[in-house]
């Protein structure tokens, strides 16, 4: 019989090294990719205050650092921010803090959440705290991308049943979705376990509209969408991630930005 935890499914899921196996042991070269190519559109200087929000053991914002900004970044997991740790220098911190509430205040000019890390909490409310805790931080004018999936596409090519096979771990994997939000319970079967354990991922279906209403009440406009981690342009049917660049207001911009609407278009039907 599987032992399935009771606690919020984020909570010990992200803290379990089999959730870094199943993830996070492979081949860096994408997200050494995608970062570098997302720094060389967004261009930003030298030395950089950049906050890596959910950065589980702190993949991306070593790759961050490396390339000369000063990198914060923040998790609820307290085991992947105590391994996150061994690699702090002058350029990059880590600290154990979750995204529903206040961080430093006005400090950073990026924020960044990589790889879904985002659509977990339970009521919409919780989300937008997090929204919130993400404007706070930024600069005026500061710059946030959030990479999270393509709803439609993710319905479109949704794998109902897989078994995966990494090491000495097996993981059964079942995945299903309803109007709101897509499951996946993983069952992990490994030599160092007595018993099979459990772990059900639930992750909330927003779609760009939703992204574009929850970013602009906290005066971040969507500046860019893009579909994959080449930067290629979105589709909402064919591309497999959505990928936001928002600007936080400065405080003279008032509403002289232009919103980007979820249908892509820049201008008021009206005017």
């Amino acid at each position: 019989m599987n032992l399935v935890s009771q606690q919020p499914w984020y909570k010990e899921w992200f803290n379990s090294p089999f959730y870094h196996k199943l993830y996070f042991e492979r081949d860096e070269q994408e997200a050494q990719s995608f970062i570098h190519k997302l720094i060389s559109h967004l261009s930003p200087v030298h030395g950089s205050r950049m906050l890596d929000i959910g950065c589980g053991r702190g993949r991306h914002s070593k790759i961050l650092a490396a390339l000369g900004f000063d990198v914060t970044g923040i998790d609820l997991a307290p085991d992947s921010i105590e391994y996150a740790k061994q690699f702090e220098s002058s350029r990059l911190q880590f600290f154990l803090h979750d995204m529903r509430l206040p961080f430093w205040i006005n400090y950073f000019d990026y924020a960044f959440n990589f790889f879904t890390s985002f659509g977990y909490f339970r009521t919409r409310r919780e989300h937008d705290d997090a929204i919130r805790t993400v404007g706070g931080s930024l600069k005026p004018g500061g710059i946030l991308m959030i990479d999270y999936l393509n709803v439609h596409y993710a319905e479109a090519h949704l794998v109902p049943n897989e078994i995966k096979k990494i090491g000495t771990t097996t993981f059964d994997i079942h995945r299903w979705h309803d109007d709101s939000h897509f499951y996946k319970k993983i069952n992990i079967i490994d030599p160092s376990l007595s018993q099979p354990i459990s772990f059900t991922e639930i992750v909330t279906k927003f779609s760009l509209g939703d992204f574009t209403d929850m970013l602009s009440y906290q005066s971040l406009q969507v500046q860019e969408v893009f579909g994959d981690y080449k930067l290629s342009a979105y589709d909402i049917r064919k591309t497999p991630r959505l990928i936001i660049v928002a600007r936080k207001k400065t405080i003279d911009s008032g509403d002289k930005e232009k919103r980007l609407y979820s249908d892509g278009r820049t201008t008021d039907a009206l005017t």
